[in-house]
């Protein structure tokens, strides 16, 4: 069976609703590394005071920082979206982000072993949007197919967090990608809207808070306390308190 034919175990498939737990967030790392690519102003005062030797110092810095540019834009990939990759060896235990997939095109798993049959997954999902994977150490082999480049997350970013959220978006990290609070999705069908509370980015059951399949009109609160909200096949979600 190919790898888009698995089940999906992060997505739920009958609704298994999980009662209302603590919602302390473990700090797995997360959303986009920042850098304020601010360059020195010394340049100005370092050459002999001539035309020619300031426009030189000046293309020099200028250089310097096209040069760091394109080193910070290859290094934000981490690994590519297609392949099987061994943990510790091809990529390093922490947590990863994906983003701009469409159409539930990206399937990523997590592997106890590499004989690729049902038993050796441990979390796997198909993804529209983002998705953000803490990969352990104790893992074997992660496998990525139609995804986007994968990038390793910082867990200090920061963030400008939003109150729209786009229904079909993926998973938003609390506090960085979207605000805490209670959020609204209206005009939802046929159970197909899905959204889910995370105290983590591991995607097993024990990670999920709460969770629902939703037709009509759907109301979750994310709490502060949370790291993540995932939302799939819904209308966009807007903050109403």
């Amino acid at each position: 069976m190919g790898a888009k034919g698995k089940i999906a175990l992060g997505v739920v498939v009958s609704v298994v609703v999980i009662g209302a737990v603590s919602a302390n967030a473990g700090d797995d790392g997360d959303s986009g590394s920042g850098g304020n690519g601010k360059d020195s102003a010394a340049s100005a005062e370092r050459g002999s005071g001539t035309k020619s030797d300031t426009k030189s110092g000046t293309k020099a810095d200028a250089d310097t920082k096209k040069d760091a540019e394109a080193d910070k834009a290859e290094k934000k990939a981490a690994f590519q979206g297609d392949g099987d990759f061994e943990v510790g060896t091809d990529v390093k235990p922490g947590t990863y982000r994906t983003t701009g997939n469409t159409d539930s095109l990206c399937y990523w798993e997590r592997a106890k072993d590499a004989s690729g049959e049902m038993d050796s997954i441990l979390a796997n999902d198909n993804v529209s949007g983002t998705s953000y994977v803490t990969i352990p150490a104790g893992d074997k082999l992660f496998k990525s197919s139609g995804c986007k480049d994968w990038e390793a997350v910082d867990a200090k970013a920061t963030g400008t967090p939003a109150a729209l959220v786009k229904g079909d978006g993926g998973m938003h990290r609390v506090g960085v990608d979207i605000a805490p609070g209670t959020y609204k999705s209206t005009g939802n069908t046929d159970d197909l809207c899905y959204w889910e509370r995370t105290k983590d980015a591991s995607h097993s059951m024990e990670s999920i808070l709460a969770n629902n399949n939703v037709s009509g009109t759907a109301v979750v609160t994310v709490a502060a306390g949370d790291a993540y909200f995932k939302t799939t096949g819904c209308k966009d979600w807007k903050k109403t308190g």
